[in-house]
């Protein structure tokens, strides 16, 4: 499988929203998982972001191996105006946002001042693929539940404007994909992440990939989980999986529902903190 397509019509329609919304806005404020921060990034935005300043909130950290976080915030530090890394559950994260999102547009404001105007609020669109916290990140800011949340990619459909503090106006905007994947890790991190639908990818394939990457860079992963510590086969790890949780079908094992628990298990976090993507 050389490409992974995926793209929605509301997705196109969403791009073409956002490039007509873009200069509107004083801030653009991307959305990248932890977990696979360039995986999460669509090449699609920087097209359309033309030359807007730019925050990156590096979100789920919670979720990720921490030392690889840290080389991904040295990656990314000097490549954009600001950056974040977040666990969006952590209420320390609204002053956060806010407080980047007001210096970023400090030089609007002077230049409102110096024309003897009263300074307006920043605007700032939110961007980012399906499924990388954009919900979770504007009910945090936003204090009250302004956008819904479900962890299923393509919640997000419509776009709204929300009204975060005096000074600060947040438009949120769908989550969008690539058109395609010409590199296949890419896409198979995003399906182990939730930001690409199940059915694109079969879990028996997700499951093989995850279980190989673990056996190289995590292999302690599911000896407290699953009581398994040879990694070297995915499926005799599958097969155990069932036998560990009694998953079973017309009574036989169940390696679907194995395979789809290790999936589940792995998004949540209770497998350990894993990172798919090793810093450059």
């Amino acid at each position: 499988m050389s490409q992974i397509h995926w793209f929605p019509g509301h997705m196109k329609k969403a791009l073409n929203e956002i490039e007509e919304k873009i200069r509107l806005v004083d801030v653009v404020i991307e959305i990248l998982d932890a977990r696979a921060p360039l995986s999460s990034i669509n090449p699609e935005f920087e097209k359309r972001i033309q030359n807007k300043k730019k925050l990156v909130v590096i979100s789920k950290s919670d979720l990720a191996d921490p030392n690889e976080t840290k080389k991904w915030a040295f990656y990314f530090k000097n490549k954009v105006n600001s950056l974040l890394i977040l666990n969006l559950n952590d209420p320390k994260s609204e002053k956060l946002i806010s407080g980047e999102v007001l210096k970023l547009g400090e030089e609007k404001h002077k230049k409102e001042i110096s024309k003897g105007m009263k300074p307006q609020p920043i605007k700032a669109m939110i961007i980012g693929i399906p499924n990388v916290g954009k919900s979770s990140l504007i009910n945090r800011i936003a204090k009250r539940n302004a956008a819904g949340v479900q962890n299923k990619p393509g919640f997000t459909r419509g776009e709204q404007y929300i009204m975060v503090n005096k000074d600060f106006i947040l438009l949120d905007t769908p989550g969008v994909l690539p058109m395609n994947y010409e590199d296949k890790e890419h896409a198979v991190n995003l399906a182990l992440l939730g930001s690409i639908r199940e059915e694109i990818l079969p879990n028996e394939e997700l499951v093989k990939h995850l279980i190989k990457y673990l056996n190289k860079n995590y292999p302690n992963a599911l000896v407290e989980r699953f009581d398994i510590d040879d990694l070297s086969d995915p499926i005799i790890v599958s097969n155990k999986v069932a036998i560990k949780r009694g998953l079973i079908t017309n009574g036989e094992y169940d390696l679907n529902k194995a395979n789809f628990l290790i999936l589940k298990e792995f998004k949540e976090g209770k497998l350990g903190r894993i990172t798919l993507e090793k810093s450059l």
